[in-house]
């Protein structure tokens, strides 16, 4: 139908127009509309990004990191779904050419999550059960021992 209009209105179907012309054509949203989204998604998740890098140096700072981090390229990766449409950067997403950086960048997100939620988790409850068993044995040195018994009964003899 596109095409008809195009024909009837005395315009030709140039397959090589402008970014603009193809965003204003998959979208019922304004131009200025999808630009101030894109504007907005995309400071947002440098914002998020940066403030993840800064919240890296407190406590709990690297599970800050990794959520403010990962929510910061997930906004800025959507952002231009503002300008070309979801469903349009989802197809070039996955094009043969961009697969493999597709499902790497998507990888490492994830990667990004589970290493510091669950690896810390692991590592925290290894350290806890060494420093419980620390305490344990820190515990058994102060009662008595068998031998700590034998010596005081051979001194008792002695004396």
């Amino acid at each position: 139908m596109d095409k008809l209009r195009s024909m009837i209105g005395g315009r030709e179907d140039n397959e090589e127009a402008g970014l603009t012309a193809q965003v204003l054509d998959a979208s019922t949203l304004s131009y200025s509309t999808r630009v101030k989204w894109f504007v907005i998604c995309f400071a947002s998740g440098i914002l998020c990004s940066i403030l993840g890098t800064a919240l890296l140096f407190l406590p709990n700072g690297t599970k800050l990191f990794a959520v403010f981090y990962t929510l910061g390229n997930l906004a800025a990766l959507s952002s231009t779904c503002f300008l070309m449409g979801p469903l349009k950067q989802l197809k070039r997403m996955f094009e043969p050419t961009r697969l493999i950086a597709t499902c790497v960048m998507l990888l490492c997100l994830i990667l990004t999550l589970c290493a510091v939620f669950w690896v810390q988790h692991l590592l925290h409850s290894i350290c806890q059960g060494r420093r419980d068993e620390g305490l344990h044995q820190l515990s058994e040195l102060r009662e008595p021992t068998w031998v700590q018994t034998l010596f005081e009964i051979s001194l008792a003899g002695l004396a």
